[in-house]
């Protein structure tokens, strides 16, 4: 695996290592040893996968808050999606500032969002499933969210959003809140 410091403190594009023959490939998608070695948490709980069937379905921004703060690895195993991170941490020298990444069937990269990271992505294709390694099981009360088209995120989606759930097109944008977000 080959990692990318991304220009959010903390947050890796990986890009997988090939070996390839007559049958194929081979590639390690994670790497206790390796991640560690990145300083980035590999103790991943819990796997996840999304189907969306639509282009320009929008999913997140999503996080959990402390003490359930959880890390992900996100791959998308068909199709294609932009995916975008924020960073949430007030003390962080990027806090609020977000960063999108196309990740694809083809391109293999995958995304370490660290916790303290508002995800969320946008299907690029129809007929997308994307897998999610998660550090800590989803706990409803301590879920929470940004709203996806808050202006003071300045998030350019590349696609009209087609399908979005109701909880997701209702989070509050982050001039109305009166807690901390994260």
């Amino acid at each position: 695996m080959i990692f990318h410091q991304t220009t959010l403190k903390d947050a890796w594009l990986i890009e997988l290592e090939l070996r390839g023959d007559e049958r194929g490939f081979f590639a390690r998608t994670m790497c206790r040893e390796e991640f560690e070695k990145h300083g980035l948490l590999s103790d991943f709980v819990q796997q996840n996968m999304s189907v969306s069937a639509q282009r320009g379905t929008l999913r997140g921004l999503h996080y959990q808050v402390k003490p359930y703060a959880e890390a992900k690895l996100i791959r998308c195993l068909r199709g294609a999606i932009l995916d975008v991170i924020v960073d949430i941490r007030e003390e962080s020298p990027t806090y609020l500032k977000h960063q999108a990444f196309e990740l694809t069937d083809t391109n293999r990269q995958q995304l370490y969002v660290p916790p303290g990271f508002a995800h969320s992505f946008q299907t690029l294709s129809d007929n997308v499933e994307v897998s999610y390694l998660v550090s800590a099981a989803y706990t409803p009360q301590a879920e929470r969210g940004l709203r996806y088209n808050d202006e003071q995120l300045g998030i350019d989606w590349p696609e009209t959003v087609t399908t979005i759930s109701d909880k997701d097109a209702a989070w509050p944008l982050i001039a109305e809140r009166t807690d901390r977000l994260f």
